[in-house]
């Protein structure tokens, strides 16, 4: 299971050092893409496997505009022997990272969030309390 969170910096070519914490679950064939809020994605090859399927069986018109949204900007990245992932240009801009981040275990996959964004997307304790109530938890 991915859990947790730390502080990284993106250094100069767009690489961050990798939390070791996920060396045992997501290290080497990462799938990442955009985020549906504005973060990225990373996933082992059986989640993204997971991932890609529930979009797949969506009708036509929802899974074309899925797929685009996705698969069009995702890329197969490896963490490499000095333990850095490199991140690509197209997806630090679409998540605004440029040199902090937040990298956050989320169950299945892991997130990367630019670090003023991450405080941004915080739910209050109100906001959990009123989610958890909706949906009979």
């Amino acid at each position: 299971m991915l859990i947790g969170g730390s502080v990284h910096t993106i250094d100069a070519k767009g690489r961050l050092f990798f939390p070791a914490r996920f060396k045992d679950h997501l290290w080497d064939n990462i799938y990442i893409c955009r985020g549906i809020e504005k973060c990225l994605m990373l996933f082992s090859p059986e989640e993204w496997e997971i991932f890609s399927e529930k979009i797949r069986r969506q009708p036509f018109s929802v899974a074309s505009r899925l797929q685009r949204y996705f698969f069009s900007t995702a890329a197969q990245c490896s963490v490499d022997s000095q333990g850095r992932l490199l991140l690509p240009q197209q997806l630090r801009e679409f998540a605004g990272i440029t040199k902090n981040v937040m990298v956050v275990g989320t169950q299945s996959r892991v997130e990367i969030w630019d670090v003023e964004e991450w405080e941004k997307s915080q739910l209050s304790n109100d906001d959990v309390k009123d989610i958890v109530d909706s949906i009979d938890f």
